[in-house]
């Protein structure tokens, strides 16, 4: 876990709706915010995964409950969220996260290993924001949504979860725009290549990232911390004037990935 930087009470009052919460990035959001006075409720289709996540978070002090839903699934969706409001009262907060990847080139991706990837992180994001509208809008929420830089300059091997990404950031922009009359802010974190993850370990083998680490300006990988640190601001009051954006969270790899060594 991050050094501190946020008060414990930034998010008291506060119930946060997280999927794919138990592990990986999305995990250390649900962590972080928890830390920062939030109730999470951790949302994944692996009851085993958010179950060991929200028992670590109450002993730490925290709310937690774990709830299981493949958010594929507008009906799962919803009784997640019925479950999350019968426990917590409300929901404020939705973070999507649930995510699916592997390596595969363009010419041997089957059409349903596109289409899972796209169901997962593309259709599962709006299915989650769509069935957690009325929620946001009697409580003025917001929703975060985790997205990637891998389509900003095209990634080899990656063509799937770029499509699905690239459409997380058109539907954030778009119901900024549409849903912010009610009071609904939508943003979104792309992180760059972070190290202390289970998909940094297995989509980037070890010739490739000394390379990787070279075109990065701030000399180093990111980590989950530095993720929780950017999620914890944008659903934080201090953010409230902010909607729509897609905050890169890469020490400007992305604008420097075409440099010679």
């Amino acid at each position: 876990m991050s050094k501190k930087i946020f008060a414990d009470s930034i998010l008291d009052d506060k119930v946060a709706f997280v999927t794919g919460g138990g592990t990986g990035i999305t995990g250390g959001v649900a962590r972080a915010l928890a830390e920062a006075g939030a109730s999470v409720a951790l949302v994944s289709r692996k009851p085993e995964h958010v179950e060991t996540a929200a028992a670590r978070i109450i002993e730490n002090g925290g709310k937690a409950l774990p709830v299981t839903a493949d958010v594929r699934h507008p009906e799962a969706v919803e009784k997640a969220l019925m479950a999350t409001v019968a426990h917590f009262g409300r929901i404020d907060i939705v973070v999507n996260g649930a995510a699916g990847n592997f390596l595969c080139a363009a010419e041997e991706l089957s059409p349903n290993g596109f289409g899972t990837v796209v169901d997962i992180d593309l259709k599962g994001t709006f299915n989650v924001c769509r069935g957690a509208f009325a929620e946001l809008k009697k409580n003025r929420g917001q929703i975060l949504n985790i997205s990637a830089t891998l389509h900003y300059l095209g990634t080899p091997q990656q063509l799937h979860v770029s499509a699905a990404k690239a459409g997380v950031d058109a539907l954030t922009r778009n119901l900024a725009v549409e849903w912010g009359r009610y009071g609904i802010r939508v943003n979104a974190v792309a992180p760059g290549p972070i190290e202390d993850t289970e998909g940094m370990q297995r989509l980037v083998p070890e010739p490739v990232k000394e390379k990787l680490r070279k075109r990065i300006p701030l000399g180093r990988f990111g980590l989950i911390a530095d993720i929780e640190n950017a999620a914890v601001f944008l659903c934080s009051d201090a953010a409230n004037y902010i909607n729509g954006a897609v905050l890169v969270v890469d020490g400007g790899h992305w604008l420097a990935a075409n440099r010679l060594l």
